[in-house]
């Protein structure tokens, strides 16, 4: 009876010392085995794990991909158009022994105090850089902006244990007060860009209108001189004809010729003519010149 009374406090006891020394790693989780704070193990495989009781402790940290957003600042670009701009990173703990030995048993909560340090130097050194304009933040060629803050906080963190895997740019807006200043530039900018398209589209049809002046001139010019010249054929032709003709019969042509200024002159309708009986434009209506 004694000996059973002993024997279960000491297998209570042994129990209690069997599970305190026992400690399980979830597969999300990393975890250190500290001894008087010091590291004397590290568990980053999932499973059943030991320590020694009382002496030893188990800190747990956790392997999953992180979230973590950055508070809102201002920055000055290259064009000194300021810009309102906050982010969001995703980070991991990549090395547990450094990330312990950086931030102590402050944990996470100093580790991503220091994290946003990191990340807003990044944001401004890399935002405010020469070459960097307003435009190109605000644009679809931030994702190259985004890369390098990412690549120079990666760096930076390595020494938290921290690895960076992905930063960003949650909102690129300009302050409140500077809205309507950058509206009002906005606008000037588009009616001037308006105005130049305008003046340069007046200028063209300017010159298609004078083009079509020239050409209408030089057609017509052109046109007027071809008639000319067939006019020029045309009566060089029929004075030839004519001296043919009266070459040929002088008298009939003489007829013909007297028939075309009867013609002409008593086209009218109201035509009177005042001369001499014995004017010699008559001599066709002389009975005896008819005879002959």
């Amino acid at each position: 009876m004694r000996k059973t009374t002993l024997l279960i406090p000491a297998v209570v006891i042994a129990l209690v010392v069997f599970l305190s020394s026992v400690f399980v790693v979830d597969e999300r989780e990393k975890a250190l085995v500290l001894q008087f704070g010091q590291i004397k193990a590290v568990k980053e495989n999932p499973g059943l794990s030991f320590k020694i009781p009382l002496i030893q402790e188990v800190v747990t940290y956790d392997d999953r991909i992180l979230s973590l957003d950055t508070e809102t600042i201002e920055v000055t670009p290259s064009d000194d158009r300021r810009l309102v701009v906050d982010a969001f990173a995703r980070y991991r703990i990549s090395d547990v022994v450094q990330f312990r030995q950086a931030v102590g048993v402050g944990g996470l909560r100093v580790a991503e105090d220091r994290l946003k340090s990191i990340l807003n130097a990044q944001i401004r050194e890399v935002l405010g850089a020469d070459q960097v304009t307003s435009d190109t933040i605000l644009s679809s060629d931030r994702r190259v902006l985004m890369t390098r803050i990412r690549d120079q906080a990666r760096a930076s963190a390595r020494g938290l244990g921290l690895d960076v895997i992905d930063v960003r740019l949650k909102q690129t807006n300009l302050p409140s007060q500077n809205l309507e200043a950058t509206f009002a530039r906005m606008r000037a900018e588009r009616e001037r860009e308006a105005a130049d398209e305008i003046a340069r589209g007046n200028e063209a049809a300017q010159r298609v209108r004078a083009l079509a002046d020239r050409t209408v001139v030089e057609t017509l010019s052109e046109a007027e001189r071809e008639a000319q010249v067939a006019r020029g054929e045309a009566d060089a032709r029929r004075n030839a004809v004519f001296a043919e003709a009266f070459g040929a019969d002088p008298e009939f042509f003489a007829f013909y010729r007297s028939l075309q200024a009867y013609e002409n002159a008593l086209s009218g309708e109201n035509s009177s003519m005042v001369m001499t009986p014995d004017s010699e434009f008559f001599n066709y209506f002389k009975s005896d010149r008819a005879a002959e």
